[in-house]
């Protein structure tokens, strides 16, 4: 492939820098807010101080390079993000409700020995080991923009595959309709799945669900790892689902189990508060949080507390000419 950068493609001015995502409980003790912190609802407080830094930084993760050579169109020119931001400011509550609780949680996660089945609908059931993940499709670099539900936003390098590659392998069956996604349970790993209070009252095992036309689309992607390395735990080792054009739950991690099915699946943000979190969560910036607007975003960027400035949040995250035609005639605000 030539050089020529797609039109979803970042460009490398929007690449988030390094340098931003730490700690915050020092900047909590400081200001005083312990106490009004403790009564701050869990997905409230999760965003609340995303912008501060951390003073001490984080030991390396132990990952390992990644060979890909996928389409030089995908990023190839693109500054990337330095990955200690991405991998120190995460939310997955399977290690608790804390931006950092994942990275403080998963430095015993255990990726191997690893089972990813795709199963269901499909004419040849798959059963892939952590070998497999990395080499059964060839794997390429994606730069795509993560917006989080909680009005923050980053710019991320993946490496991986496309999820219509994995289907293709398994053969989708007529009448499918759906693709149901479920996360690892494993509660002596994941600290969060043994208590629904830690664990921001979610019931686990984490599951999602996509359309089938949505999980075939150009832009769903299965990563196997990021900056040109193998996924640390805090970041949903070893394969998660990327699907850049909806919110950041939607891109569920540690994946055990894909499902191609006939119906529409359960999804765990819909099941805990289907008044806050749709099934779809495509990013709409003209359809509000109950509790905070959508309308703009914090780019996160270089130079601490004031580099995350706020943006114009873009209708499907800016990524509209590949997605938009699947929701043709659909009433967005009442399928949210």
């Amino acid at each position: 492939m030539g050089t020529g950068r797609k039109a979803w493609q970042e460009k490398s001015a929007l690449v988030t820098p390094e340098a931003v995502f730490n700690d915050r409980r020092n900047i909590i003790k400081a200001l005083g807010l312990g106490a009004l912190g403790a009564s701050i609802p869990g997905q409230v407080q999760a965003g609340l101080f995303d912008l501060f830094g951390k003073s001490e930084p984080h030991a390396p993760f132990v990952t390992h390079p990644l060979a890909f050579s996928g389409n030089k169109a995908y990023g190839q020119q693109e500054i990337l993000t330095p990955e200690k931001k991405v991998t120190t400011h995460n939310n997955y509550y399977e290690f608790g409700t804390s931006k950092t609780d994942p990275f403080d949680n998963a430095q015993g996660f255990k990726v191997d020995p690893w089972t990813l089945r795709v199963e269901g609908l499909v004419d040849n059931p798959l059963t892939l080991d952590l070998d497999d993940l990395t080499k059964l499709l060839p794997l390429e670099e994606r730069i795509y923009r993560l917006r989080c539900v909680e009005a923050w936003s980053m710019v991320i390098p993946w490496v991986g595959f496309p999820l219509k590659a994995l289907l293709a392998k398994a053969g989708v069956k007529a009448g499918a309709t759906h693709v149901a996604f479920e996360t690892l349970f494993d509660p002596d790993q994941m600290p969060g799945q043994k208590s629904r209070l830690m664990g921001g009252g979610i019931h686990y095992p984490y599951v999602e669900g996509l359309r089938l036309d949505e999980a075939t689309n150009e832009l769903a992607f299965m990563a196997v790892g990021l900056y040109g390395k193998t996924l640390p735990p805090q970041n949903g080792a070893p394969i998660r689902l990327v699907v850049p054009w909806k919110y950041g739950f939607k891109s569920i991690k540690s994946v055990v189990r894909i499902r191609v099915m006939d119906k529409q699946p359960p999804t765990s943000w819909n099941q805990l508060a289907p008044h806050e979190y749709g099934f779809y969560a495509n990013v709409n910036p003209e359809v509000d949080h109950p509790r905070w607007s959508q309308a703009t975003e914090r780019r996160i960027g270089e130079g601490g507390i004031f580099s995350a400035q706020r943006i114009a949040t873009l209708p499907f995250n800016g990524y509209g000419e590949q997605v938009a035609h699947l929701y043709k005639g659909m009433n967005l605000r009442q399928y949210y």
